[in-house]
């Protein structure tokens, strides 16, 4: 009650509830008193009914007095019903504008949060659309641009740096995954430490969130790796790698974007290893997957978030924590 209080004086409802509570009152008593036949209830349910602009016609005053006071509630009534309204308006107003220009706080749990904005960051919040296990998760985005940058419905914007009073507000300590940026305004140099910087912060306030970074430069690898990021992308080492491999083996830059994006042909998925397959080994399990599920075994996860084995040997044991890396044209639901 005090919270609903202090946001009724916060908007100035206090005022006007009182306004209007007068009213009903005096003109509910005043109404009872000079019309024959009407109780002091019927003159309340009238005094609302008008004073709201309904005019269900229920209840009319016959009496000269009674009409005199219907006349000044109608017209009170179309001035209060007015600033009523707008001030509900003006708050949705406010609300959403605080929205677009990233003041609001948020209290989203197991939700992702997005460090930085550049031109990398739209085809990652597209890419996470696509997939069904992230479509309509939250995205809360924290950079240091002018107002929200796309219109995403479940994507929620912070106006300013990575610092604990923008994490706080966007309740990383509840968020399961973390993205941080390069910033393009910066240089090379700049931008890896501040992604570094950006990535000690997180990891002092969530040791339990999983930390995906951008680097550009090789060289700041390890450093970011002592920073205890979960997984790091060089984006100049790999674009290199993928040039030089096309090079190589002509085409296989269309495979690697095929995989890579879920607009088109077949991705990526980790999943869990299936029940029935548990202790059998990755030759049975790839040949289970592609005659149940019409996908492709590649790799293995040891645990959650272990090691990556790719290709690993026929023979290998799949255990119960191990996880699947497949390719397929949309996420195999193991139902066994």
């Amino acid at each position: 009650m005090q919270i609903i209080w202090r946001f009724l004086q916060r908007e100035n409802f206090d005022r006007l509830l009182l306004i209007m509570a007068i009213m009903i009152t005096t003109s509910s008593l005043a109404l009872s008193r000079v019309e024959p036949n009407l109780s002091l209830f019927d003159a309340i349910w009238w005094s609302i009914v008008t004073l709201t602009t309904v005019g269900y016609g229920d209840i009319a005053p016959v009496t000269i007095f009674g009409r005199f006071i219907a006349t000044v509630d109608m017209f009170l009534g179309i001035g209060i019903l007015a600033t009523f309204t707008a001030q509900i308006a003006s708050i949705l107003v406010e609300k959403k504008n605080m929205e677009y220009l990233g003041m609001s706080n948020y209290k989203f749990t197991e939700h992702i949060i997005l460090c930085e904005w550049n031109s990398r960051a739209k085809a990652i919040v597209d890419e996470l659309r696509l997939d069904e296990s992230t479509q309509e998760k939250p995205v809360v985005l924290i950079a240091e641009i002018d107002r929200k940058p796309i219109d995403d419905r479940n994507l929620f914007f912070i106006q300013g740096n990575v610092c604990d009073e923008t994490l706080e507000r966007a309740n990383l300590v509840a968020a399961s995954t973390v993205i941080i940026l390069g910033d393009d305004n910066l240089d090379d140099t700049a931008r890896d430490a501040k992604v570094i910087l950006s990535t000690l912060t997180v990891e002092s306030i969530n040791t339990h969130a999983y930390i995906i970074v951008e680097l550009f430069n090789e060289s700041h690898f390890q450093t970011c790796k002592r920073a205890k990021a979960d997984e790091i992308i060089v984006s100049s080492e790999l674009s290199s790698m993928l040039i030089s491999q096309a090079v190589l083996n002509h085409g296989i830059s269309k495979v690697v974007s095929d995989l890579l994006t879920a607009h088109r042909g077949n991705q990526l998925y980790k999943i869990p290893i299936p029940q029935s397959q548990i202790g059998k080994t990755f030759m049975d399990v790839f040949v289970y997957m592609k005659q149940s599920y019409q996908s492709i075994a590649v790799a293995i996860e040891k645990e959650p978030e272990g090691e990556v084995i790719s290709n690993p040997p026929a023979d290998y044991p799949l255990r119960e924590k191990d996880y699947l890396i497949v390719i397929a044209k949309k996420r195999p639901k193991i139902t066994d």
